[in-house]
C-alpha cells in the first residue's frame, strides 16, 4: 500500500509538471502605438541588406546585435564606420563563431568593438539589431550574402521605443551569460 501511494504521488507530480503551464519563457506584451513605422522586406534580392545599412548609417549612440550567422561584408563595414563615428556597438554571436576562423566577429573585435559568444544555448539563433533604443531590426534574415541573394527570408524594421526596450532587456540578459570573444 505504501509503495502504491508513492507511485501515485510520483505520477501525480509528473502529471502536474507536464500539464500545468509553467511561465519560464520571457514573453512581453507590447502595445505598439497607432502609426508605428514598420518597414518589411523579403528576399531573395528584396533589399534587406540595404534596409539594414540605411538604419546603421542613421545610428547616433548605440547598436546592439545578436546574430547567428554574420558574414555580410557590407553590414560589418557599416558597423565599423558607425564605430568610427563614435556609436557604441556590441555583438553577441553564437559560440560557433569561435571555430569559424576570420569572421565578422573577429574583424569587429579587432576594431575594438565588444564581441561576446553565447554558449549557453544549443544555438544562439537570434537575428536582431537594436539601434539607439528606438529601432528594432529582426526576422528570419541572417546577416549574410546567401540570405540576401538566394534564400527566402523576411526582415522587419520597427520604430518603437517600447519594443526596443524589450529587445534591449533580452540582449542584456544574454550578455550576462555570454563570454568575451
Amino acid at each position: 500500500m505504501r509503495m502504491r501511494k508513492q507511485t501515485l504521488r510520483a505520477n501525480l507530480l509528473i502529471l502536474l509538471t507536464v500539464c500545468i503551464p509553467c511561465n519560464l519563457s520571457q514573453a512581453f506584451d507590447v502595445v505598439l502605438q497607432t502609426g508605428t513605422p514598420v518597414q518589411l522586406y523579403f528576399s531573395p534580392n528584396g533589399g534587406c541588406t540595404e534596409g539594414i545599412l540605411k538604419k546603421i548609417a542613421q545610428a547616433r549612440s548605440e547598436i546592439l546585435i545578436q546574430a547567428y550567422s554574420f558574414t555580410s561584408v557590407p553590414i560589418y563595414q557599416a558597423l565599423l564606420q558607425a564605430h568610427e563615428r563614435g556609436v557604441k556597438i556590441a555583438l553577441i554571436a553564437d559560440k560557433s563563431e569561435r571555430a569559424e576562423g576570420l569572421t565578422s566577429a573577429t574583424i569587429l573585435a579587432n576594431a575594438g568593438i565588444p564581441v561576446y559568444l553565447d554558449g549557453k544555448h544549443a544555438i544562439a539563433n537570434n537575428r536582431v539589431i537594436i539601434i539607439d533604443q528606438r529601432t528594432v531590426i529582426t526576422g528570419s534574415f541572417n546577416f549574410n550574402k546567401a540570405s540576401e541573394e538566394m534564400n527566402a527570408e523576411n526582415l522587419l524594421i520597427l520604430e518603437s521605443e517600447e519594443l526596443s526596450e524589450a529587445y534591449r532587456k533580452n540582449w542584456l540578459q544574454h550578455r550576462q551569460h555570454s563570454e568575451p570573444y
